[in-house]
């Protein structure tokens, strides 16, 4: 599979790419993408767990061991498991959040999907999910798989990333540019 140069050039997209052309030859992709896609809404869920993997002060052992029962709680594939034990042996734990949002893009992009990454103010229901990925189907002539985030300091709306293309029309950027065209 080509991977574009861009996924190779960032440390998450070097790491993400392992992980991908690991599972795609062991032919664990499902198992992998099921599993990090936990580990990506545990991410969001779990405001220890983003500690965790955010605190310099945790030493490589017991990053290890803490990622390891995660693994085991979350019942993660052993591939997955044993990433992350290598993420926390290099210290890149930190990564993790970028890395699950790469895998996902090379997942989508295996699959013959594009990939958008939505930012919204609050969650989105399923029904409003379901209508962004029907409108950025049409726009894309092909599926789209979304990566949501939520971001209350957007204060509205959504800001849409597909590719290089970004769609801003969060509150918070309307009220910005409001107020540079008061200022002259």
């Amino acid at each position: 599979m080509e991977h574009s140069g861009g996924m190779q050039a960032s440390l998450a997209g070097r790491y993400a790419l392992a992980l991908f052309d690991l599972a795609q030859d062991g032919s664990a992709l499902p198992a992998v993408e099921a599993s990090v896609a936990k580990l990506g809404d545990a991410l969001t869920a779990s405001p220890e767990l983003k500690a965790l993997v955010t605190s310099p002060v945790i030493s490589r052992a017991d990053a290890g061991r803490a990622v390891a029962g995660v693994a085991q709680s979350l019942k993660l594939d052993p591939l997955t498991t044993k990433f992350l034990g290598v993420l926390a042996k290099n210290r890149r734990l930190g990564e993790l959040g970028n890395v699950v949002r790469a895998f996902a893009n090379l997942a989508a992009a295996h699959r013959g999907e594009a990939s958008a990454d939505v930012t919204s103010a609050h969650p989105l229901s399923d029904a409003q999910v379901k209508a962004l990925k029907a409108k950025l189907a049409g726009r894309l002539g092909r599926d789209v798989a979304v990566n949501l985030s939520v971001d209350p300091a957007i204060l509205g709306g959504l800001v849409v990333k597909v590719g290089s293309r970004l769609v801003d029309s969060s509150i918070r950027t309307r009220l910005n540019t409001l107020a540079q065209a008061m200022k002259g």
